[in-house]
């Protein structure tokens, strides 16, 4: 089969500060999305590789093609004696497309932001702080930046920008909705896009997307292709994360924590009915067009690989 196969293949490439290995006595799968991801797309690379097909061929697929598509012993008992080394080939495509996704995306910044434009954004993003310092370079605008409690990254940001001269304010998440009207586009990052469109984000993006879609405000999402996941929302054990509530109530208030049970969150879901547009490495595109771009990532037979690689 075909994990039988990767059993006998050694592999180790390194992504910065991730690492896909295995050895030929045993096969451990990387964890988390991100290397999950990589699985997932040198999969499909290998696939493509071994039908002789290209990769724009099989875009052209339609959504009910990729829908009733076979099942898995079609492809995983052919043999394909080259997979080590178009696996190696799939890995050195991914990296060089990583090295470029941020310029990539902050090169469309003069698209969508525009001279003396009030632009909202909450946290820490490294492809927002790029997207937008790339639009500063020619156009003036002032970004209100929220400040993401409890753990404020809203802050580093604001920091990060006034360096840039761009005109910054910070702000605390409370008062979203009441600046919104005010608020020409928001921009954010995300740290996944889920396969339905929807997005797993700091806390206080629910909050930020509700207040946009209140006041018909544009929200944008800057995300390159890699944050793109084969994952629903029924999964939510799977992408949920709960931290220690110390930072919003201290442990010296004790007589508060003997009568209160608090919880952290540290992301939010996101519904694509609140998201205007999706900026990617490779352009822009709406909530409903992420089926296509999953289908340019993932083979649908791969979906089912996600229960070995938890």
């Amino acid at each position: 089969s075909f994990m039988n196969k990767l059993n006998k293949i050694f592999l180790s490439a390194s992504f910065g500060s991730y690492m896909v290995s295995s050895t030929c006595c045993s096969w451990e799968p990387p964890s988390g999305a991100f290397t999950r991801l990589i699985v997932y797309w040198c999969s499909l690379c290998s696939r493509y590789r071994l039908h002789g097909r290209s990769e724009e061929s099989d875009q052209q697929e339609s959504l009910h093609k990729l829908l009733t598509s076979g099942g898995l012993s079609e492809d995983f008992n052919t043999p394909y004696f080259p997979l080590r080394a178009n696996l190696i080939d799939a890995i050195s495509e991914l990296l060089i497309e990583l090295e470029g996704t941020t310029d990539n995306i902050a090169m469309q910044a003069l698209e969508h932001i525009h001279s003396n434009e009030v632009i909202m954004t909450i946290g820490y993003s490294r492809t927002v702080e790029a997207f937008l310092k790339e639009a500063a370079r020619k156009r003036k605008f002032h970004v209100i930046v929220a400040e993401c409690a409890p753990f404020c990254q809203g802050h580093e940001m604001a920091v990060r920008l006034a360096k840039e001269k761009i005109e910054t304010s910070v702000m605390s998440d409370a008062a979203i909705f009441a600046v919104m009207s005010r608020v020409n586009k928001v921009i954010i990052g995300t740290k996944t896009i889920l396969a339905n469109g929807a997005l797993i984000a700091v806390s206080g993006t629910h909050t930020l997307a509700l207040a946009a879609k209140h006041h018909s405000t544009p929200l944008i999402v800057c995300a390159p292709m890699f944050k793109l996941s084969p994952q629903f929302p029924n999964e939510e054990d799977s992408f949920h994360k709960f931290v220690s509530p110390q930072q919003v109530l201290p442990f010296t208030e004790g007589e508060i924590l003997s009568k209160v049970s608090v919880h952290c969150p540290v992301f939010d879901y996101v519904p694509p009915e609140l998201i205007t547009l999706f900026i990617s490495n490779i352009g822009g595109n709406a909530p409903s067009y992420i089926y296509r771009l999953m289908s340019e990532l993932y083979h649908p037979d791969d979906h089912e690989l996600k229960a070995l690689l938890v």
